[in-house]
């Protein structure tokens, strides 16, 4: 019995330590659960909180004092009759027709160059010259041409006689007048190759009188202008062909452009433009377009427009860069004011508004203005209340509340 009282006095505080040890632990799992219990009722509170902030804080949008509203007019995006204006960046270029390429009549070597890129040259003048083995071929045929035409003038003289006398026939005669005819024609074909070379009139004459014969061909302009370009040097060997000089009258000039092909439905030839030359300290030129291109550039998709301008005082030089400004036909289209676009980020936009004094900027796509209005392709639909006058003081709103 003495060694059993111990025992019952040692387990009587274990097993009150342990029960005390399960109520804290119960405690404390439903202290852990109630704190769950109670993020989780907060975490909707939370997130529509937030949501709010964010909304209040979007930096597209803007709201006023109802003192500031009466200095901004908001009228609904309508339509209205626009006549698209559409610039187009082109060039000046010489005017094609008026553009001669010369080049060598005969295989030689170019020994003289005589005209450089800028000079002004008149018809006829000579441009270089060519030494060549078939200049002299063709003045010797010229010679036995011409040699041949004489030999079959004294035939037909002297048959002449011989039918007056009753020597021969009328038959003999016709021959002889038909080979005087052919010899001739040979040597107007043999004249007309030394022309096509570049021999002019007075050395032909000398060649058919005096036998002298000329030691190089004449590269000769074919038209009067402005030198534009030049392809030859002293010592090359030039080849019938070849393009060594290019002469072009710059009295009219073409401007060139390319215009987007969604745009080529609205341009016309006849149709007018204005021009305007950086070059030229910005003035205005008038003109008419004379050609649309038919086709689409697969590179570009854009479809080529030209002009022609007449150029007086030479001062329009090719390949100076120039603005076309074409005026299309007026029609009904969705348009907002000029002044109600603000340019923000390299973007139109304008400001839609949400509510009482409460306005949001919008990106808009929009085409050229006309007439003081800008036709929407994109961004609003008709109808949309929109800030048409001070739009660009509500920016300055916007950006200032922004910034605090």
């Amino acid at each position: 019995m003495s060694l059993n009282m111990p025992s019952k006095n040692i387990a009587t505080p274990a097993g009150s330590g342990a029960l005390m040890n399960a109520l804290a632990l119960a405690g404390l799992l439903a202290a852990t659960l109630a704190l769950s219990a109670c993020g989780a009722k907060e975490e909707p509170a939370k997130a529509a909180a937030a949501a709010a902030a964010a909304q209040e804080q979007d930096p597209l949008e803007v709201r006023v004092a109802p003192e500031m509203a009466a200095n901004f007019a908001v009228k609904p995006v309508g339509m209205a009759q626009i006549a698209p204006l559409q610039e187009v960046s082109g060039r000046i270029e010489a005017n094609e027709r008026q553009v001669t390429r010369i080049g060598a009549a005969v295989t030689g070597r170019v020994t003289d160059v005589l005209v450089e890129v800028g000079d002004r040259v008149r018809s006829g003048q000579v441009l270089a010259r060519v030494a060549s083995p078939e200049l002299t071929t063709a003045q010797l045929s010229y010679l036995r041409a011409h040699s041949a035409a004489m030999l079959a003038e004294r035939g037909v003289e002297r048959a002449r006689q011989l039918i007056a006398a009753d020597v021969i026939g009328s038959a003999e005669l016709l021959r002889r007048e038909s080979e005087l005819a052919i010899a001739r024609a040979e040597q107007r074909a043999a004249g007309d190759q030394l022309r096509l070379i570049g021999i002019p009139d007075s050395a032909i004459a000398q060649l058919r009188d005096k036998g002298t014969l000329q030691s190089h061909a004449a590269v000769l302009s074919t038209g009067a202008g402005v030198v534009i370009e030049r392809k030859v040097s002293s010592g090359q060997v030039a080849q019938p062909g070849d393009p060594l000089f290019t002469v072009a009258d710059l009295a009219t000039v073409w401007v060139v452009g390319a215009i987007p092909e969604q745009m080529a439905s609205g341009v016309r030839a006849g149709q007018a433009v204005e021009i305007t030359v950086p070059a030229l300290g910005e003035r205005n030129l008038s003109g008419q377009i004379v050609h649309v291109g038919d086709t689409v550039s697969p590179e570009t998709r854009t479809v080529t427009i030209r002009t022609q301008v007449d150029n007086p005082e030479r001062d329009l030089k090719p390949q100076m860069l120039a603005t076309m400004r074409i005026q299309g036909e007026s029609r009904q289209q969705l348009a907002v004011p000029a002044e109600a676009v603000v340019r923000e980020n390299d973007r139109d936009h304008v400001f839609v508004k949400k509510g009482e004094n409460h306005y949001r900027l919008t990106a808009v796509e929009l085409g050229a203005a006309s007439s003081g209005m800008r036709p929407v392709l994109k961004g609003v639909a008709e109808g949309t209340a929109i800030v048409t006058t001070g739009a660009f003081h509500l920016n300055n709103e916007r950006k200032r509340a922004e910034l605090e």
